[in-house]
């Protein structure tokens, strides 16, 4: 109780610091909104012209493009401090969480949240939810809907999970931005479109290296029963929401292997 008291406190201190420039909260907000909605647009507008990508319609893509906003908006404010954690060792600001009577991974999470990327992502996967959930033919019932929920989390953890990975990765490398730039960013590109799309290498490090495709694919399948499911095993869409607790769980132990090998860079 005393770790999770810590961290809701840090997140309060996190949005306090925003507000105290709100001007400044509104317009970042507002920035990442419309860059994120212009490629969205874009997007929209392609499909329009080809009308189906690999038999899923304009609104079923939406729906996939929403889940992945969605859980990157509770992803960029839990997990800001490990985005840019080369940054942090290779200045040695991570010294002064060593020196501190608390965990090292429970003062970075939910610390220096980036609230104004989660309300940017959060409003725009929200408003993709909202335009396209009621019209790709779901039935929402309490199985579909704490499917839903649980795929939610699932996203959130195995994303997190592959910062927290990532992160490790510096305790050995220090500067990991180019390797966290092809695994992680842009297989977050590809996850906007089915993964039936790409090739059978794009595939597999999408399932088994860095699961996107359990964050929204596969989610997105258990509820729309798309016919290229039929290209993968049906276990897939119902392990979903459990592949998060697995990502994280190993990228937790990871990282407790990983800062022992921490030494300060004496800055």
């Amino acid at each position: 109780m005393g770790e999770l008291r810590t961290m809701m406190q840090m997140l309060k201190m996190s949005f306090l610091t925003r507000l105290e420039y709100r001007v400044d909260t509104l317009v970042a907000t507002t920035a990442v909104f419309v860059r994120e909605s212009m490629n969205i647009i874009v997007i929209y507008l392609a499909l329009l012209k080809f009308d189906k990508i690999n038999d899923w319609n304009v609104d079923e893509m939406l729906f996939l493009f929403s889940i992945l906003f969605v859980t990157y908006a509770f992803v960029v404010s839990i997990f800001a401090d490990l985005r840019h954690f080369s940054d942090m060792i290779r200045g040695g600001r991570f010294d002064r969480l060593v020196i501190r009577p608390r965990g090292l991974l429970i003062q970075l999470i939910l610390n220096n949240a980036d609230l104004m990327a989660s309300a940017g992502h959060g409003t725009l996967g929200i408003i993709l939810f909202i335009v396209s959930a009621g019209r790709v033919g779901i039935v929402w019932n309490a199985t579909t809907i704490m499917y839903y929920v649980g795929a939610i989390i699932g996203g959130i953890l195995i994303q997190g999970g592959m910062f927290i990975f990532f992160s490790s990765l510096c305790f050995y490398f220090v500067e990991l931005e180019s390797v966290r730039e092809i695994l992680y960013w842009n297989m977050r590109k590809f996850a906007g479109y089915p993964i039936s799309i790409y090739s059978k290498l794009i595939q597999g490090l999408m399932i088994y290296v860095v699961p996107f495709a359990f964050v929204n694919y596969f989610p997105a399948q258990y509820l729309l029963r798309k016919p290229d499911m039929a290209n993968y095993n049906e276990l897939y869409m119902y392990i979903a929401p459990l592949v998060g607790v697995v990502v994280y769980a190993l990228a937790y132990v990871f990282w407790r292997i990983s800062v022992k090998r921490y030494t300060s860079t004496g800055n």
